[in-house]
């Protein structure tokens, strides 16, 4: 009736017809999600139980790229991924538009369904995001590919990448999906930047290392070290506090300076216990520290970049170690994001500013597959002495045998000792013909033989004492201010001992 009150009944009805239609809509969307979900995840089941294949991929080169820089060549690198379940960098390219990586990379248990995934990047040392230059995708099928570079907005007109695919059907499937198998690649981190903070002229102390190790997933299996709640220093990295959050944004930021990509970074394979050695000889100052590596091989920039490292350098005649085994300790994790090893001497100063070494390796990840400490010990071939303190400068490093001494001398995560065998299989495994001890913190052995290899450095090589652990110098300038981190931070947990 017009100009009545409304039916408060029939109002009543057509909000509960509304509100049903609106709850069996979202009933309907809710069940459609998971469906969709419960497809999804029968589909990535039905993937990895079926067929798997060992792939090879040879990555050979890249042309026609596009300048992005205003001045100089682009300096293009490329992240490659397999399902996003395990992925590889390659190495920089300095100063080219048709880069030549010619990079190897294995991966075991790949479901013969499996996509790869491209991006090639340009290397921008002066900002903290890398250039895009574009990206490609392809089955895992054998042969070779011409692949083009599809750029921003699906343009593609960003080059070509050629690569080799070879495959064979997975020998042992009960081994992990995706598996890495090599080969072992290694990058030395050298960051100028850090050693001018830190006041020294060696640049083995401000320098890191990685290498992606095999087999980690297949000995480890299930098994990671957690953070050690007990631990006063990784209490204050890993609590829940404001103190504690700027305490993990000043690591992250010391990770990604201490471990970024760069031109100036030294890469190479290792193929033999040799090579392995090779990259704990000390005293030299060239960054690149590739094995085989030739000054004729590197770029322009490079070599002048090197020169400046060799002009701040002491002369040659005053470190004469340079191509020996040096007498050293090495703090590492074995991370459990992308079970490599990471390392660097355990004295280098810009240690000074973190609460905690191992965090500072692990990117402050709560936990590692293993971590601690190595060093090498010489050893008479005959068997009839070992370690440094029988040992003296006029016998060759090659008169005698070399042993590497590993431990789990880490308070930040406080390894299980008891999984010290597994650790030594893995080592043994990945560096063949490499002489590993496996020793817990507190055994003597281990003790008695770090003594000795510091007395010898600080005798006989000519190493400061306050090279041997992180330590203040007067005028020693903070990592951290750099990095925007609050400074009082950088000192909450000086003096840490063992972390």
């Amino acid at each position: 009736m017009p100009g009545g009150s409304t039916n408060p009944i029939s109002l009543t009805g057509v909000v509960e017809k509304v509100s049903g239609t609106i709850h069996q809509a979202k009933t309907h969307m809710h069940q459609n999600a998971h469906d969709l979900a419960r497809v999804t995840k029968q589909k990535e089941e039905d993937k990895l139980n079926g067929p798997c294949v060992d792939v090879t991929i040879q990555f050979i080169d890249a042309s026609g790229l596009p300048k992005l820089d205003v001045v100089g060549a682009s300096d293009p690198y490329f992240v490659a991924k397999l399902d996003d379940r395990v992925s590889m960098v390659s190495t920089v390219k300095t100063k080219s538009l048709t880069p030549e990586w010619n990079e190897t990379w294995r991966v075991k248990n790949v479901p013969e369904t499996a996509e790869l995934r491209v991006e090639i990047l340009d290397k921008d040392t002066d900002t903290p995001h890398d250039d895009y230059i574009g990206k490609f995708k392809t089955n895992i099928e054998a042969g070779e590919q011409e692949l083009e570079i599809q750029g921003p907005l699906f343009r593609k007109d960003r080059g070509i990448f050629r690569l080799k695919i070879e495959t064979r059907p997975s020998t042992v499937p009960a081994e992990p999906k995706y598996l890495f198998d090599g080969p072992i690649r290694y990058s030395r981190h050298f960051s100028p930047l850090v050693g001018k903070l830190t006041n020294l002229d060696d640049a083995r102390l401000y320098s890191t290392w990685k290498m992606y190790l095999v087999d980690v997933p297949v000995y480890f299996k299930d098994v990671y070290q957690h953070w050690n709640v007990n631990y006063k220093a990784a209490q204050s990295i890993f609590g829940s506090g404001p103190t504690s959050l700027a305490i993990r944004a000043g690591i992250h930021a010391g990770h990604k300076m201490l471990y970024a990509r760069s031109t100036s970074n030294g890469f190479g394979v290792i193929q033999s216990a040799e090579d392995v050695m090779k990259l704990f000889e000390g005293g030299s100052l060239d960054p690149k520290g590739i094995v085989g590596s030739d000054r004729e091989d590197l770029s322009q920039e490079e070599r002048r970049k090197l020169e400046e490292v060799d002009a701040r350098a002491a002369p040659t005649e005053e470190r004469p170690f340079a191509h020996r085994i040096k007498p050293a300790v090495y703090t590492y994790i074995i991370s459990a994001q992308d079970d490599s090893l990471r390392f660097s001497e355990t004295g280098a100063a810009f240690f000074v500013d973190f609460a905690s070494k191992h965090a500072l390796h692990a990117d402050c990840a709560e936990q590692v597959r293993y971590s601690g400490e190595f060093h090498l010990r010489p050893r008479a071939k005959d068997g009839s002495w070992c370690g440094w303190q029988n040992f003296n400068d006029s016998m060759p490093d090659t008169s005698v045998d070399w042993e590497v001494l590993i431990d789990n001398n880490s308070g930040t995560y406080s390894p299980d000792k008891a999984m010290l065998p597994t650790l030594k299989g893995l080592i043994d495994c990945n560096f063949p013909g490499l002489d590993v001890m496996a020793l817990d913190r507190e055994d003597e052995e281990l003790k008695k033989s770090l003594d000795a290899c510091r007395d010898y450095a600080l005798k006989y090589r000519g190493v400061k004492a306050e090279h041997l652990q992180p330590h203040q110098q007067e005028g020693l300038k903070s990592l951290l201010k750099p990095l925007g981190v609050v400074g009082k931070v950088a000192h909450l947990q000086q003096g840490a001992e063992n972390s």
